[in-house]
């Protein structure tokens, strides 16, 4: 099976100004989701929604010479605000599912993994 991660941008402001029926539709689009991968044979390996970016940290530099500042590391409208890692060995399929997800939420990336951490 290939390894593939699925990067889901958002613009966090709209996010935060959503009513909680938009949010809730949102969610529900995740589990269904989540439960077509399952039907299919695809598996999740990892996943999560990710804190907002105006909490996350950025590293530069080299031990003994650290600069971390706060704040995302591109600034732009969309931030990163989740991921899936998804074992599978039907890229044409996996996409179909993807397609549930980008539905009204613009582009999502799906990238392949090289395999070559540990």
């Amino acid at each position: 099976m290939t390894d593939y991660l699925l990067l889901i941008p958002s613009d966090e402001a709209a996010w935060d100004a959503a009513p909680q029926a938009q949010r809730d539709a949102t969610y529900a689009k995740h589990q269904a989701f989540g439960e077509a991968l399952a039907a299919r044979g695809h598996q999740v390996k990892a996943g999560a929604e990710l804190e907002p970016s105006a909490r996350a940290r950025v590293v530069r530099g080299a031990p003994g010479a650290v600069s971390v500042t706060t704040g995302p590391y591109a600034e732009s409208a969309e931030q990163l605000s989740g991921f899936y890692l998804i074992a599978s060995d039907d890229l044409d399929d996996l996409l179909d599912c993807v397609a549930i997800l980008a539905a009204g939420e613009g582009g999502l990336e799906l990238r392949a993994t090289t395999g070559g951490m540990a």
